[in-house]
Parts: C-alpha cells; structure tokens; sequence
C-alpha cells in the first residue's frame, strides 16, 4: 500500500525550494515531479538538486523552477518492465511518472510496483568508511535519563540511540565504528559486549573531557582515510555515499553537514544608528540558516592539528584547518531530516517521528 498520493509527488514550478524541500522529505521519496495545469511534465526535482542550488549560493526561498532537472526519467504505456528496473537501480530512483501519448502524468511507477521480495526497497548505495561516535559525554540537558544512562543507550522506540545511528551506516555497509567514551564508559562497554551484532566496534577511553575533537588525537594512527564523525544524539537521515563522495570531490578537509533552518522572530526588529535614531522596522521578520548538526566527514589531513591530552573541540579544528588553508566546506540537509535527542524538546519530537513512521 502506497503512503501517500501521487498528489504528493506533484508540484507547480512556482512552489517555493524551501517548501519542495519539505515535501520531499514527507514524501521520504526525495523526488517530486513538476507539472504545468495540464499535468505535462516539466522536469524532477530532488534533494541532491536543491543542494546544488543552495552552494551555488541560491536563495531557498527562490521558485523551484531554477533547481529543475529539465529531462527526468519517465515510461509511457506499456513500457518495458525490466528495462526500467535496471534504469531504477543504476539511478537510485524510487519511482517514474507514467505519461500518456501527450505528455501528462497520468500515475507514478514505483519501486515496489516493480521489485518484490528481499528487493521491496533500494539497497543505499555502500561505502566503506570508519565511523567515528563521540559517546563520551555527561549529557546533562537529558537529566535524570543520564544520571542513571549514558545519553546513547536512552531509549528511542525498542532501541537505543546509538543502535539507531548504526543502523543507518550499516545500511550503506559500513563496518567500523570506534567510540569514545567518558562519562559511565563501563555501561557503554557492557551494552555492546552483550550486543549481538555484525560490525566491529572499537572504544577509546578519554581519562578527562577532551571536547569534541580531543579524542581524536588518540585515534590518529587508526584513521587513514576519510571518516564520518558524529555526535552521539542526532540520527542523520542523509545519502552517506553522497556525502562521502562530496567531501572528496570538494576536496575538503573537513565538511560539515548543515541543516537548513527557517527561524520566526515574533516581534518588530529594530536596527538603529549612532545616537539611537531608529533605521529601520522590520515587523516579525524570518531568517533561513544553516546550523551545524554535529555530523562531519574528516580527512585524515586535518589530524596533526589535533593536541595532545587537552581540551580541544570541532570548532577549533575548523579554524586551525582554514588558518592552515584547509577547505571546511559545507552538506546542506533539509531540516527534517536531522533527530535530535540531545535534550527534551528534541527528543519528545524525534520519538514522535519515528512513531509515525510505525503506524503508517
């Protein structure tokens, strides 16, 4: 049964990038298709096109036709069913629009209407990368959970945080995850001991906090390639490979995932001049805004820049790395597809997600 209708799936091309976005993340197809009044197709459009847009440095607020992709994949009747499972695979696509003799979308073909079985969904595209989860935190903003729990074995359904961010690199066939560990590292050890699992996870203890990026001065020798390090309460829901792929091609020391954020600000904001003449008045204005998640994919270029044995964080590395010239570039991800749990809002709305997902 299909979740959604294929409504869903259509827009006009005027609808704004930053409103197509979220569709598309409701879709959890991450394509939709753009028809004019008739239903002729236009063209697709998907998240990796509106990344392109935004470091080209468009605006999200901008009409989706400018991140068009003007000739999609589509069938007409009586198309060839194994010729387009094979076109699926080798894009990666979910599902086409099915067009009559003039060009109108008249239903969507998708992945499951082709593939049964153990092929009901699209394998992601595997990599193999480390992983590197900084699990060592006190996770005070999640009290009284973590006086009890270290904050990645709070509970998100029928598993624990850190299960669930696995999960998701295990699905793009990364094997190796290495962990650091602090605050009740003994929990965290005995948890994955017990763990029945298919993937190698390796511990290293930071004596004292060491930061964000201090723990990883003792994992230098380990890391000899390119490797995905991610804070321990967010689930990421990304193209791994994509962001992988990226990071090299960008030729980037560092690349931060972003989440695109559109901020309210519920009264009238002031600017003033020199003497507190007003200069403007700008009734509830809004602001579109990319904010780090705490997911990077590092090189192991960045590494001798790490200290020895003290107190060293991302944000440092990031301004040693650009002091140095080092590229620190940017993967801009749609704001629902970055769970947060690190503290109770956040973590009441990621629940509330995955419940969701549960009873659709």
């Amino acid at each position: 049964m299909r979740k959604y209708p294929i409504e869903d799936y259509l827009v006009d091309d005027g609808l704004s990038i930053r409103a197509a976005l979220e569709q598309i993340e409701r879709t959890e197809r991450r394509t939709l298709f753009v028809i004019d009044a008739e239903r002729h197709l236009l063209g697709s459009v998907t998240d990796g096109d509106i990344r392109r847009w935004l470091l080209q440095g468009g605006d999200i607020g901008a009409a989706l036709r400018h991140a068009v992709n003007p000739h999609p994949l589509s069938v007409g009747p009586g198309y060839d069913r194994d010729q387009l499972c094979r076109r699926l695979v080798e894009l990666g696509a979910t599902c086409v629009p099915l067009l009559d003799e003039h060009g109108r979308v008249v239903d969507l073909v998708f992945w499951e209407d082709l593939f049964l079985g153990d092929q009901a969904a699209p394998v992601p595209r595997q990599i193999q990368v480390p992983v590197v989860i900084m699990a060592g935190g006190r996770g005070t903003r999640l009290a009284p959970f973590t006086q009890v729990l270290p904050k990645p074995l709070v509970p998100v359904g029928d598993k624990t945080v850190i299960e669930v961010i696995i999960d998701r690199f295990l699905a793009h066939g990364i094997r190796e995850f290495h962990l650091t560990l602090g605050h009740k590292a003994n929990l965290m050890r005995a948890f994955f001991q017990e763990l029945t699992r298919s993937y190698a996870v390796h511990f290293v203890n930071e004596d004292e906090p060491l930061g964000t990026a201090g723990a990883l001065g003792l994992l230098a020798a380990q890391l000899d390639r390119p490797f995905i390090l991610t804070n321990c309460d967010i689930v990421i829901e990304a193209d791994y490979a994509d962001l992988v792929e990226h990071h090299v091609r960008e030729a980037n020391q560092i690349t931060l995932v972003v989440s695109l954020k559109k901020y309210h600000i519920p009264y009238g904001v002031c600017e003033i001049a020199t003497g507190g003449q007003l200069t403007a008045l700008t009734e509830k204005p809004e602001f579109d805004l990319m904010v780090n998640t705490g997911m990077y994919v590092v090189s192991p270029a960045a590494l001798p820049h790490v200290p020895a044995g003290r107190l060293y964080h991302m944000t440092d590395l990031i301004a040693d790395v650009r002091a140095a010239g080092g590229r620190v570039g940017v993967y801009p991800i749609g704001e629902g597809a970055w769970l947060d749990t690190g503290e109770w809002a956040a973590y009441r709305a990621t629940l509330q997600h995955f419940e969701s997902r549960l009873v659709r």
